[in-house]
């Protein structure tokens, strides 16, 4: 991997832009914060903290094509009873990293849930840590508790990517459309299409949103899909074997896969599981529902 100074972006021009309009992005943030750059062996990773120092850790992972920003509408509200921890993933995903920078690509689930392992050390978050992850981050949600329950409190997987169900041929095929048309008006349909809830509700927000991520697959180094461990759909033993209290929310219009079916696989196979279909949102909902996420967030945290 070539390793140059201004990895992982295109060049140091593509990496001043890039971090120039995530950083005034970042002033949206409506709660005092502490940045931290953390040292793995993959590479460092970028946490946005917030919240009450003595709080319950809340650590929230983004989707792919996302930052620790994409928590922009949730986090005050999820910080006045937590220390939130607002991770930029290290995973080399489509769009972005945000400040994160990878030395060393993650190749499979073992990989992810050692990086979190590493990353929870180093913040000294030790055990009954509370993991919240969206689309991607849901995904690595489910392979840590696979993998660490003992360190987790409780975690919610929100529209998690694959996990409870493979993906519709519908979305893989326009995935692979924009894949061999990388173009602007290629990405605009595709992203319109997966956040058509969040463009009716606000279509300025929803170009923005647009705008920002096309400067981030202009300004980042394209990347190797090989060298990124892809979600896979857990297997019903996997499923039953989750034993931290867990709560999946899933909009009623997900283009994923269906969010009835997918609420039925997981009441019928893994009941120990709460899972919720939240009305009039898709893959966006966290944006679209922002209240109703929260609540339903904080309320499944407070139980004891």
């Amino acid at each position: 991997m070539e390793i140059s100074a201004y990895h992982p972006f295109r060049s140091a021009k593509a990496k001043a832009e890039y971090l120039a309009l995530y950083d005034e992005k970042a002033k949206a943030w409506p709660v005092a914060s502490e940045c931290r750059m953390i040292d793995t062996s993959y590479g460092q990773t970028f946490v946005r903290i917030s919240g009450p120092v003595d709080a319950p850790p809340l650590v929230l992972l983004p989707g792919a094509g996302t930052c620790s920003l994409v928590w922009l509408p949730n986090i005050e509200s999820l910080s006045e009873s937590h220390r939130t921890y607002a991770v930029d993933t290290i995973i080399n995903l489509p769009g972005c990293v945000g400040r994160s920078v990878y030395t060393r690509t993650i190749k499979s689930p073992s990989g992810t849930a050692k990086w979190l392992d590493e990353l929870f050390n180093a913040l000294k978050l030790g055990g009954k840590i509370n993991l919240v992850g969206l689309s991607y981050g849901g995904w690595l949600t489910s392979q840590y508790a696979l993998h660490s329950p003992d360190r987790l409190d409780r975690i919610v997987l929100v529209s998690p990517a694959a996990t409870v169900l493979p993906f519709r041929l519908g979305f893989l095929l326009r995935m692979m459309l924009v894949a061999l048309l990388p173009f602007r008006c290629s990405y605009k349909r595709f992203m319109y299409w997966v956040s058509k809830d969040g463009v009716r509700k606000n279509a300025q927000a929803a170009q923005s949103e647009f705008d920002d991520f096309m400067v981030a697959v202009r300004c980042f180094k394209p990347i190797n899909q090989k060298h990124v461990p892809a979600p896979t759909v857990l297997t019903d033993d996997e499923l039953q074997s989750i034993k931290v209290p867990a709560l999946v929310l899933i909009g009623e219009n997900e283009v994923l896969y269906s969010a009835q079916k997918a609420i039925h696989r997981l009441n019928t196979v893994a009941p120990q599981i709460q899972a919720e279909v939240i009305p009039h949102a898709g893959h966006d909902l966290v944006g679209v529902q922002v209240e109703t996420v929260n609540q339903k967030i904080l309320e499944f945290l407070a139980q004891s």
